[in-house]
């Protein structure tokens, strides 16, 4: 896509922001697998839902589905439904537990990048509804370096980086951070990137892995980091992610489930107004934009 054809593109987004309400995006992220990222995107929306605000999750992890496995629900569409088959918003958002949306991306993601003209206008006139839908989008993205995990980070002005205390897991972090900062679409001034420590032990073990982290962070790449909260080993999270069934609903009172919340709450924290609402139509186009440049 030529410079003034995306160019066209965002000037598109804006007109259709002014008729619309732009949600918050956040994504979640990992250097690496198997660190309950997943789990973390899922009760984090049910735990934002149950305080008021209407929360959709993007499976961006194509191949996986990790989403529609941890809530036991196949989706009927997809991302690509929405792309080629005509459907609308509407129809392609599953409907989660407690009012939660759930979207799988499907092959729609890897295929954003190869749309032509015509299909991209349709499909942010489409986005941009989502946005007038949902006060949050929490995009669930894949682990590791992957490119699309690297355009995921770069388009989306928020992102909880979520490492456990395995070396690989925080060398993982690193290394994907370090990605990032390659990358000339990046803007750490525009970028809030905040570390969750899993199965971890207790407050002690949560500070130390974040500090391992932030300090190499901060020393080779000039990236601040924010440090967001903890959620400790559980058997009852375990189990939860086993019985396929969110922990903050079966399991409310367990220590884990109250960190969630805990960390729920110091997102919305902050009101609405002063984060970077730019709506999913906009980190879309930006991510589209970032695997062009990057071809």
């Amino acid at each position: 896509m030529a410079m003034d054809q995306a160019d066209k593109l965002r000037e598109k987004v804006e007109q259709l922001k002014e008729q619309a309400p732009s949600a918050r995006v956040i994504a979640v992220t990992s250097g690496k697998g198997g660190v309950g990222k997943t789990s973390l995107s899922v009760n984090l929306a049910l735990q934002m839902q149950a305080q008021g605000k209407k929360v959709v999750i993007l499976d961006a992890d194509f191949g996986l589905a990790n989403v529609e496995i941890m809530l036991g629900i196949r989706p009927q569409y997809n991302l690509a439904d929405l792309i080629y088959n005509g459907k609308s918003i509407e129809e392609i958002i599953t409907a989660g537990p407690n009012g939660v949306g759930f979207i799988s991306g499907g092959s729609g993601v890897q295929d954003l990048v190869n749309l032509d003209k015509e299909k991209l206008q349709k499909l942010i006139a489409k986005l941009v509804k989502l946005d007038s839908l949902y006060d949050v989008i929490i995009i669930d993205t894949g682990a590791g370096i992957a490119d699309s995990v690297i355009e995921f980070v770069l388009s989306s002005p928020e992102v909880l980086l979520v490492v456990t205390p395995e070396p690989t897991s925080i060398t993982d972090a690193y290394s994907l951070l370090k990605a990032v900062n390659r990358k000339k679409e990046f803007n750490r001034e525009q970028k809030s990137i905040k570390v969750v420590a899993n199965r971890v032990s207790g407050e002690e073990e949560a500070s130390e892995i974040y500090d391992k982290i932030s300090v190499v962070v901060s020393k080779f790449l000039n990236i601040q980091l924010e440090y967001l909260g903890y959620i400790p080993i559980d058997k009852q999270l375990t189990n939860a992610v086993v019985e396929q069934k969110p922990i903050a609903i079966y399991y409310p009172n367990c220590e884990s489930a109250l960190r969630i919340k805990g960390i729920c709450a110091k997102l919305l924290d902050r009101t609405f107004d002063e984060m970077q609402k730019i709506g999913i139509a906009k980190v879309l186009l930006n991510f589209i934009k970032t695997k062009k440049n990057n071809r």
